[in-house]
């Protein structure tokens, strides 16, 4: 069950990015498309964190911390991947946005959390050409500056993401979840008290959107990948997690008929290829013994 649970939450990911582009074509905006986002979210997760007592023993610095990590890390990131979206196509913003983890790695390295290997400097080439093919190879005329950049920047922020919560993420991971769709919610309602309200006077089919993206793109992909997470572990599930943009790639060519020349093609698999191999654990000898050693992982941080 843990690798299907795995699977299933990359599924859930990956199709939010088509559920977005759907509800754009019924009338539904960036602000009330995250608005009603999180806040569905929030209320779900909440509840069920509620009844599963999963708020016992939380101190105030975790609680302050899931608030703020969502109020401004994942507001930013959100924001950023949906503008991306209203932009350029849901397979480039995938492709890009996946480069997260090289940007984990190459953080990680730059302040002395993880050592550098020859094997990570080969992915990083690999990666940053990949990434390369992925804009230059843009031959359908969907190509955009702003839209690449957004798509990138909530990769960027993402890490920075990851990076802080590996500090300070202890507590119980459904909880924390909770507590950041939360602290989200709230920074979008302070802004449209300060912008104006969203307009949610699109059609019902749009709501239909909404809806798929507040439950099957956060709560239940949240759900399935700690579920996972508990039965095989953070570095199978990161492998298995690089399914999502190829889902949403697919996904694209499905509903909208979007495809990538050959030189994304190859772009998008050196990526992708360059993730497994970074995210491959390295088995080695453990001093003294004769049994196989794998390297400890540093942390894990709630996926959203």
């Amino acid at each position: 069950m843990g690798p299907i649970a795995c699977l299933l939450s990359a599924v859930g990911f990956g199709v939010m990015a088509v559920f977005a582009k759907l509800a754009y074509d019924d009338g539904v905006d960036v602000d009330a498309l995250l608005l009603v986002r999180f806040g569905l979210a929030a209320a779900v997760l909440l509840t069920i964190a509620a009844l599963t007592g999963r708020f016992r023993g939380l101190g105030p610095r975790a609680i302050v911390t899931g608030l703020l990590m969502g109020g401004v890390g994942y507001v930013a990131q959100a924001g950023l991947y949906f503008v991306a979206l209203t932009r350029i196509d849901a397979s480039q913003v995938a492709l890009l946005f996946c480069t997260y983890p090289l940007l984990v790695m190459v953080m990680a390295v730059v302040t002395r959390r993880e050592r550098a290997s020859r094997r990570r400097g080969a992915a990083l080439v690999m990666a940053l050409t990949g990434v390369a093919l992925v804009l230059g190879g843009a031959a359908s005329g969907s190509f955009g500056l702003v839209g690449s950049a957004c798509a990138f920047g909530s990769a960027v922020v993402y890490t920075g993401y990851i990076l802080v919560g590996d500090r300070v993420v202890s507590t119980d991971p459904l909880a924390f979840a909770a507590l950041v769709c939360t602290g989200a919610f709230g920074t979008l309602l302070g802004w449209s008290a300060l912008h104006g309200a969203p307009d949610l006077g699109f059609a019902a089919r749009g709501w239909l959107w909404l809806v798929l993206i507040a439950l099957v793109s956060t709560v239940a992909a949240i759900i399935l990948f700690f579920l996972g997470l508990a039965h095989v572990g953070p570095t199978v599930t990161s492998l298995l997690s690089i399914v999502e943009p190829v889902v949403t790639v697919g996904g694209a060519a499905l509903v909208f008929g979007e495809s990538l020349s050959l030189l994304q093609a190859v772009g998008g698999a050196l990526v992708l290829g360059t993730v497994a191999l970074v995210q491959w654990p390295a088995r080695t000898t453990s001093p003294g013994t004769n049994e196989p050693w794998t390297p400890p992982v540093a942390g894990v941080t709630v996926e959203l």
